[in-house]
């Protein structure tokens, strides 16, 4: 008597599965995403235009004849090149020394705000001791205080000292930053304390750990703050109008007030010189643009 062994195949066909209609809803998300993309796409676009749209405008002008800067309607394209008018700036007036001056200020300046900012940053951040917490907001709320509140009795000390129509007054003001502090601050607070624990261990003071270690390990933070105040100290009006009076001390944002008369305005050459005056900016940024998004994508992470 014969038996019959029924197996099951492990390679029996199955069931397909159904095609064709569950595949439409993906079809019809992934073209609703591209379509959403496209649309941020061109939101951005036309909110960088918007942005750029003045600095576009200042270069136009830069190359244009003075009645045909504020023309209305505005004339994006001019009937005549102007070119002429980034050789003769430097003739009209001394724009190679205000230049000058607003580098040395800048480069000053900036120096002294991220040594001084990074060197308090980290005693708020890394050593402890009584009314730490106390003290660091209390400096912090000098930010909210606006700067036309002392800008009398700060020029009154200036004054007693003597040193108005001077850089020192300028960077004595200037080489101390609560902002800096606080950026700095913000950054080492990321950096875990048993790095600091260890290096005391081996023997290192607090200055070793700061010159050596943190320092070191802060470079995009550094970079932010140096760029930050770089751009400031250059673009600051009121501070050179108020203390130097010399004509040999001023910086460019002055030097182009050089170009305002009594009863016109050469806005040509001004918007050329604010062409000129931005370059050096523009270049400090693209040089330092890695390190300053790195910094201001990683201060703040630890409050």
């Amino acid at each position: 008597m014969s038996t019959t062994v029924l197996r099951k195949d492990s390679t029996a066909p199955t069931d397909p599965a159904p095609a064709g209609p569950p595949a439409e809803p993906r079809a019809r998300g992934g073209a609703g995403a591209a379509v959403g993309q496209i649309a941020l796409y061109v939101l951005l676009a036309v909110v960088a235009l918007a942005v750029l749209l003045p600095f576009i405008w200042m270069l136009i002008s830069s190359v244009k004849d003075d009645r045909d800067v504020f023309t209305v309607p505005i004339q994006w394209i001019p009937e005549e090149f102007k070119w002429e008018n980034f050789t003769t700036i430097w003739t009209r007036v001394p724009f190679a020394a205000y230049l000058g001056n607003s580098f040395l200020l800048s480069i000053v300046i900036t120096f002294l705000q991220v040594l001084t900012g990074s060197f308090a940053a980290y005693g708020f951040a890394k050593m402890r001791f009584p009314g730490r917490d106390l003290l660091f907001t209390g400096y912090i709320a000098t930010i909210a205080v606006p700067w036309q509140a002392y800008m009398v009795p700060q020029y009154v000390i200036m004054q007693k000292f003597g040193l108005v129509n001077s850089y020192t007054s300028l960077i004595l003001l200037q080489a101390f930053g609560a902002f800096g502090v606080f950026l700095m601050r913000q950054f080492y607070l990321t950096i875990p304390d048993e790095i600091s624990e260890a290096a005391r261990l081996d023997g290192l003071t607090e200055y070793g750990i700061w010159a050596r270690i943190v320092l070191p390990l802060s470079k995009p933070a550094l970079a932010s703050l140096a760029l930050l105040t770089f751009v400031n100290t250059w673009n600051d009006y009121m501070g050179p109008f108020i203390y130097l009076t010399d004509n040999r001390l001023w910086t460019v944002q002055l030097g182009l007030r050089a170009f305002i008369g009594q009863y016109d305005a050469e806005s040509a050459m001004i918007m050329t010189g604010s062409v000129l005056s931005l370059a050096p900016v523009l270049a400090v940024f693209l040089l330092g643009q890695r390190y300053f998004v790195r910094g201001i994508a990683t201060t703040g992470v630890k409050g």
